[in-house]
């Protein structure tokens, strides 16, 4: 690992500026991605900036009907908080359903939007990989590529984004909150992840000097039912090979509204809308859960080892469906 020099930040000022004057630095507050990483030689910043300090920890009703909730928010606070068990159902079921206890004890909002693929090859230094040296080449995909992207990949790359909680982030509807050298400004989730195109360096939207102060869910979808289902090799402590994450709410039986995120086979967080709109104004049943399906799958693109991702993701979608259905109040 690479020695770095260490900063605490009182304000967002202070933080905006120590990383204005050292770019190749890096903000730290759980520090569950960004160690792991650089105990790899993955990441190598020559400052790491703690923001434990600055006053992001607060979740609030906005007068709209939507939650804001501070960037510094653990994974444990969030997924147990009153607001979020009630109306947001679906986020506190996708927070449980990611890695351990001490984890999301640690682990914050923001950091958690802002991790990094678990892809082997990016984690190591002696592959190559476009993500971590632009212009090396992947060697995903001619290589193990069981556990990468059936959807959203492109030549350059195909690796997975890990997060659960992002999935039901794209599902409900958010908007992140940024704080630069110029102020605030608002950002869709939706726009948030880059696709990796031929620069999958680029991961997402944030500016080399901002960071993630809040973010804020759309107002809850009432009557709801929700349903976040994961599917991986072993029952704890895994990351997904598909995972859906969906949202109905029904009146006699005919939806509505509808909202399906996947998680596990894109390489950004992956709202379905071509899906949600089929299932808009039909009822609730098998045949418009299966079509929905088939219409969320139809660009996907699998590789050598994980075709197998295609029919998973499918069946969990209905799955997911099929229980928010029977959620349903």
């Amino acid at each position: 690992m690479k020695p770095f020099a260490f900063s605490r930040a009182d304000s967002l000022e202070t933080a905006v500026e120590y990383r204005q004057a050292e770019p190749n630095s890096a903000f730290v507050a759980g520090g569950t991605t960004l160690l792991d990483l650089t105990k790899l030689d993955v990441m190598r910043p020559s400052r790491v900036i703690d923001i434990n300090a600055l006053p992001l920890e607060g979740i609030e009703r906005l007068g709209d009907d939507r939650l804001r909730i501070g960037a510094l928010v653990t994974n444990a606070e969030l997924a147990r908080h009153p607001a979020v068990r009630e109306d947001y159902p679906l986020l506190a079921r996708a927070i449980l359903a990611g890695a351990s206890t001490q984890v999301r004890n640690m682990a914050t909002t923001a950091g958690n939007i802002m991790q990094r693929t678990r892809c082997p090859y990016f984690r190591d230094v002696a592959a190559a990989c476009n993500k971590r040296q632009p212009g090396s080449g992947c060697d995903a995909i001619g290589g193990i590529n069981r556990m990468h992207a059936v959807l959203g990949g492109s030549e350059a790359c195909v690796a997975v984004h890990p997060s659960d909680m992002c999935v039901a982030l794209a599902a409900i509807g958010t908007t992140l909150t940024l704080h630069g050298p110029q102020g605030e400004r608002e950002i869709d989730f939706a726009d948030f992840h880059r696709l990796p195109g031929t620069t999958p360096h680029l991961e997402h939207m944030l500016g080399d000097d901002e960071l993630i102060v809040a973010i804020t869910l759309d107002p809850p979808l009432r009557p709801l039912g929700t349903a976040y289902l994961k599917l991986r090799d072993r029952a704890s402590y895994e990351f997904a090979l598909a995972s859906a994450g969906a949202m109905l709410s029904l009146d006699d039986g005919m939806i509505g509204e509808a909202r399906l995120a996947l998680g596990g086979v894109a390489t950004r967080p992956w709202r379905c809308h071509e899906a949600e709109a089929l299932l808009v104004g039909r009822r609730a049943e098998e045949a418009a859960f299966t079509q929905a399906a088939d219409a969320a799958l139809a660009e996907a693109q699998p590789l050598s080892h994980n075709a197998f991702k295609v029919v998973l993701a499918r069946q969990a979608i209905v799955r997911a469906l099929r229980d928010a259905r029977e959620g349903h109040p």
